[in-house]
Formats: C-alpha cells, sequence, structure tokens
C-alpha cells in the first residue's frame, strides 16, 4: 500500500476530518445566526465580529488537538503550501470544511423564521468597492489573520506567551472590524461559500475564494520562507506532501487495528 494511504486507514485521520466537519458547521451556524437582523436599524458590526471570534476561539480551544481546527479551506491550503500536512489530509479537510459549513447554514436556516433569514448573512460587496478591491481587501484580511495561525501555531516557540485559541479569535475579528463594510469580510471560503449554496446566489462569489486563497498562500510563503524559515529541502517537503513523513507538530497516524506495519515517520 502506498505510504500516503496510511493515513487513511488510521482512526485519528478520520477524527480529524470529522473535526474540521463538525468545526467548521458550529463556526457558521453561531457567526451566520449572529450576523441575520431581528430589527430595523444598520448592523451590529462588533456584535458580528466579536460572533465570529469567540466561535473560532472556541473551536481552537476545543478541537485544536484533533485536527488544528483550521475551520477554514484557506487555512488548510496555507498549510498545505507550507509543507505542514499532507495533501490527501489537506483535501479531506477541505471537503469536509465546505460540507460542515452548508450544513450550518441549513441548520440555521431550517430554524430561523421566513421574515428573518433574509440572505442568510451572505457576504457581499459594498455598492463603491470594485470588484479589484474587493478582492485585495479579502486578500489582506486573510494574510493577517494566516499569519495569526502560522505564528501561534509553530511549535518552535517554547517560549511563547498567552491563549492560542484567543489570538485567533481577536485576529480573526479584527478582520471582521475592518472587512464588514467593504465585502462581508468573507475570510473564509466555506463561510461565504454556505449562505451562497443555501440561498443559491453566487453573484461575484469567486472573490471569497480567490481573495481568501491568495491571502493565505502569501501569509504562509511569508512566514516559512521569510519571517520565520524553516530548514527543509526539497525531498523532506515533498515526502510530508506525499504522507510519508510527518511535519513537526502533527502526531503521527496511528495504526487501525490488526494492521501488520505502522506507518514510518520522521520527526524533522
Amino acid at each position: 500500500m502506498p505510504p500516503a494511504m496510511w493515513e487513511v486507514r488510521s482512526p485519528s485521520f478520520w477524527r480529524a476530518v470529522f473535526a474540521e466537519f463538525f468545526a467548521t458547521m458550529i463556526y457558521v451556524f453561531f457567526g451566520l445566526g449572529a450576523s441575520l437582523r431581528w430589527g430595523v436599524g444598520p448592523l451590529n458590526v462588533l456584535q458580528v465580529a466579536l460572533a465570529f471570534g469567540l466561535a473560532a476561539a472556541t473551536l481552537v480551544q476545543v478541537l485544536g488537538h484533533v485536527s488544528g481546527a483550521h475551520v477554514n479551506p484557506a487555512v488548510t491550503f496555507a498549510f498545505l503550501v507550507g509543507a505542514q500536512l499532507s495533501l490527501l489530509r489537506a483535501a479531506f479537510y477541505m471537503v469536509a470544511q465546505v460540507l460542515g459549513g452548508v450544513a450550518g447554514a441549513a441548520v440555521l436556516y431550517g430554524l430561523t423564521p421566513a421574515a428573518i433569514r433574509g440572505n442568510l448573512a451572505l457576504n457581499t460587496i459594498h455598492p463603491g468597492v470594485t470588484l479589484a478591491q474587493a478582492t485585495t481587501v479579502e486578500i489582506f484580511l486573510t494574510l493577517q489573520f494566516v499569519l495569526c495561525f502560522f505564528a501561534t501555531y509553530d511549535e518552535r516557540h517554547n517560549g511563547r506567551v498567552g491563549s492560542v485559541a484567543l489570538a485567533i479569535g481577536f485576529s480573526l475579528a479584527l478582520g471582521h472590524l475592518f472587512g464588514i463594510y467593504y465585502t462581508g469580510a468573507g475570510m473564509n471560503p466555506a463561510r461565504s461559500f454556505a449562505p451562497a449554496a443555501i440561498t443559491r446566489n453566487f453573484s461575484n462569489h469567486w472573490v471569497y475564494w480567490v481573495g481568501p486563497i491568495l491571502g493565505a498562500t502569501l501569509a504562509g510563503l511569508l512566514y516559512d520562507f521569510v519571517l520565520c524559515p524553516r530548514m527543509r529541502g526539497l525531498a523532506e517537503r515533498l515526502a510530508i506532501l506525499k504522507g510519508e513523513q510527518v511535519a513537526e507538530g502533527q502526531a503521527p497516524p496511528e495504526p487501525s487495528p490488526g494492521d501488520p506495519t505502522e506507518l514510518k515517520t520522521q520527526a524533522l
């Protein structure tokens, strides 16, 4: 069996995939729910920012040790670019995140009165903002968020202080406090896709994939190759991407019961 396939046969792998599905469902459910308008007047931006930030912080605290609590395809893609997880795991994570987001939006849709649902907090671009400006805003929003993710999750920072969960939650809230006025603050393709799928409204939806993915990629490259370089050779990076080697900070997959051999791993 190819080395990468040992991940699929590991119980811990499937726990992590389910954790990403469940976490994204909870994140979208509470985040979108707090963004609905239950009365007249402008949207309470602080409420929305805190809801998304607190949801992310809670999920990192609860499930960070299970899957990393990425809860975001852009974050997972950045970790893939940095060769911090295998291509197989990244693919399963991203599918689970998108499906979890849709599940969360669907539950919210079913629980919310029809008069309140509206567009289910669909991300929309401000009329005065161009598509290029909106994409650039999403790049910067996700850039700072993923940089925070990389820095707080970096196992080389043995002397770091403070809460990882709160740092990530504050970073996400910061992005919302600024970005809601421009684009609704997507920062997460799974969050943006969920209400679009439920309401069947994909107007300018590509902005909420291209912007976050580009921002996350830039953040991953900037952190891993400029700000805090990881001394890895090409062969080591390829081995991690193929699932033949485990990145530092990531637990080796557990062999399934009855397996005659175990996946060989090597700490970097």
